[in-house]
């Protein structure tokens, strides 16, 4: 079931979702899950616009992952207009990221899970797992 309450304070993020993906498309080529995460995150980004809420916990965990790739574009990529794109990428993750609370809010409910402050915890506990791999695996 869709759900317009909370629509307008989507608004920025499923923007920035969309933005951030076809930026993140050129970049990707080279990167091991640039594509597949850029994909994600778009049909994620028009999920929440259809006014599906389970969508911003999607589009949280896109932005996580998209964001080390993009990160090592914008640091160590060759320069001019494909590191401009990969900063320009993380400026549009950014609203994404910020909604990491929201997202805990949205991913018991992903799982099919009774809401309870244990199974927030968990959540919490598995983003923070997501992150952690997020940023590690990049450099393996």
């Amino acid at each position: 079931m869709g759900d317009h309450r909370g629509h307008g304070r989507d608004g920025w993020i499923v923007l920035t979702g969309l933005i951030s993906a076809g930026l993140a498309l050129p970049l990707a080529q080279s990167a091991w899950h640039g594509p597949e995460v850029a994909a994600i995150l778009a049909v994620a980004s028009v999920a929440r616009l259809a006014g599906q809420r389970w969508a911003v916990g999607v589009i949280v965990l896109a932005d996580l992952s998209l964001l080390p790739t993009v990160l090592l574009r914008a640091v160590h990529g060759p320069g001019g207009v494909p590191r401009l794109i990969a900063i320009a990428t993380i400026a549009m993750l950014v609203p994404g990221l910020l909604a990491l609370r929201r997202a805990v809010t949205v991913l018991p409910v992903i799982l099919g899970q009774a809401v309870t402050e244990q199974m927030y915890r968990r959540a919490q506990i598995g983003l923070l797992a997501v992150i952690v791999f997020a940023v590690i695996a990049p450099l393996l």
